[in-house]
């Protein structure tokens, strides 16, 4: 079974729109099919009642590929050395991704951050099929 990488990709920005476990993913291992789920909003579809490890696999969240703050922090250090004080303070209160985007917009390098946002959540993806022995299309 071959799984359609921009399935997997959706699925994926589906899981990590909100906070961890709010919202899940599923990929039938024998179809290729992907159930998604919601504990905050309304669902798409209920789960099956099958949803076992050996027939199912959840999509994991970014947090848990290390795709969030481990991620912007990777991306300060390399870009805005400097910086690193200012950044951290946004992220010890509430909305810190958007004060660390408007100071990359006033900086000029959203575009660079979200190249490497990208970049880095292509490989995490890729790797994490290969772990899970899912065969994907280039």
């Amino acid at each position: 079974m071959i799984v359609k990488f921009e399935d997997i990709e959706f699925a994926f920005d589906y899981v990590s729109s909100v906070q961890m476990s709010e919202n899940q993913a599923y990929l039938n291992r024998e179809t290729g099919e992907i159930v998604l789920h919601s504990d905050v909003y309304d669902n798409f579809e209920e789960l099956p009642d099958d949803i076992d490890a050996d027939k199912y696999i959840e999509i994991p969240h970014k947090n848990e590929l290390k795709l969030g703050r481990h991620l912007v922090f990777n991306f300060v250090y390399q870009q805005l050395p400097d910086e690193v004080e200012q950044i951290e303070s946004f992220f010890r209160k509430k909305g810190a991704y958007s004060k660390f985007k408007a100071f990359l917009e006033s900086q000029g390098i959203i575009d660079k951050w979200y190249e490497f946002e990208s970049q880095a959540q292509d490989k995490a993806l890729r790797i994490w099929c290969e772990e899970n022995e899912i065969k994907i299309d280039s």
